[in-house]
């Protein structure tokens, strides 16, 4: 045995936790409630009924496969799904991170559609710490993931805060004299390079390439790369903001790493306004662009230059946008500073969890 391992004991995983499968439920039987129900991929409605009691968790089976959800609270596990039934003794916020680092891919039965056996489950081997080094490491990563979503609920109120300012002053109080302009005029919408041009030429001097995927979901391992040597311009940084104006169009402060523009995206910045200024007059506009380019929806849907010339915005004077700024760009810094903590915070728990969960780190209990 790894002497990480010391006082860990070898076991199947039917002797941790019984997998139970979930419960069907039609679109008509589905009524508004408090209690989650709970698919392969997420929180798919709300019921007001519930069939397990929580805290519990939920293990994609079909379509989505693999996905380990923890519920503190009563839910209904959907189908789709597996639950546990019993944990044994364990721990259940440990057993939830143990699980989480499962390649449940490799027990596939499905044929066109993924799907997962729990018998097959059941019967995957595995090394459980005692249950009080159990409770120690769920009492680290829980503190990272508690963090983490403090954080994401502090931005959350915060963008609330500054939509609700900029809808009082330009929407509902603007003022007769501040002059109406197009939203092209307040910024500059640098759209991406076609990045398969600018190939890495060696392993260190290359960057990945944000695209639209990225955007909504971060860069990953299937991510494309190119040369770090383009322009700087193309060059996007943490904290910059980034319009998605062709497929799902977004408007979004990008929170990933160093990386290169792509097109179908702009790149939005501004000498003479803030970035809150454009930013959420972006986003102001951002249903109506949608509404534009799904008119486009026969080819791929977007939105042209000239939409962006038609877009009207309000812009105060100058002593007023300064005093507007000196509550706004407070408010946008901390959200960004946050989405930074959130990402370090992530990062720490992603190396922390394999090798806590292999037992090479110890937690002293």
């Amino acid at each position: 045995m790894n002497e990480g391992r010391s006082g860990w004991r070898k076991c199947l995983l039917g002797e941790i936790i019984t997998l139970q499968r979930g419960f069907d439920i039609t679109q008509k039987d589905q009524k508004v409630g408090k209690y989650p129900v709970v698919s392969s991929s997420g929180i798919k409605s709300w019921h007001n009924e519930w069939k397990v009691k929580g805290p519990g968790i939920v293990i994609g089976r079909k379509g989505t496969l693999g996905t380990v959800f923890y519920l503190p609270d009563q839910f209904w596990p959907h189908d789709t799904t597996l639950w546990i039934k019993h944990f044994h003794g364990n721990f259940p916020r440990f057993i939830y991170y143990f699980l989480t680092g499962f390649e449940f891919a490799r027990y596939d039965v499905g044929s066109s559609n993924p799907t997962l056996n729990r018998n097959h489950v059941h019967l995957v081997p595995a090394y459980l710490p005692p249950l009080s080094e159990q409770k120690a490491i769920a009492a680290v990563l829980s503190s990272l993931d508690d963090k983490i979503d403090l954080l994401h609920r502090q931005n959350k109120t915060l963008e609330s805060m500054a939509e609700t300012l900029f809808r009082q002053w330009f929407i509902e109080e603007a003022q007769e004299e501040w002059k109406e302009r197009p939203l092209s005029s307040i910024a500059d919408f640098l759209n991406g390079l076609a990045c398969q041009k600018y190939p890495p030429q060696n392993e260190i001097e290359k960057l990945p390439v944000l695209k639209i995927k990225e955007l909504s979901s971060g860069i990953t391992e299937l991510s494309d790369w190119a040369m770090s040597k383009v322009k700087p311009e193309y060059i996007v940084e943490f904290g910059d903001v980034i319009f998605a104006w062709s497929a799902s169009l977004m408007v979004k402060v990008w929170d990933g790493e160093r990386c290169v523009l792509n097109q179908h995206l702009f790149k939005v910045t501004s000498a003479d306004f803030p970035k809150w200024f454009y930013l959420l007059w972006c986003k102001y506009h951002l249903a109506e662009f949608i509404s534009i380019s799904s008119a486009h929806a026969t080819t791929m849907g977007h939105i042209k230059r000239g939409d962006l010339d038609a877009a009207m915005v309000i812009v105060p004077s100058e002593p007023e946008l300064r005093e507007m700024s000196m509550i706004m760009t407070p408010l946008l810094e901390k959200q960004i500073a946050n989405a930074k903590q959130i990402k370090l915070l992530q990062n720490l728990r992603d190396v922390l969890l394999p090798k806590l969960m292999s037992g090479e780190a110890r937690v002293i209990y």
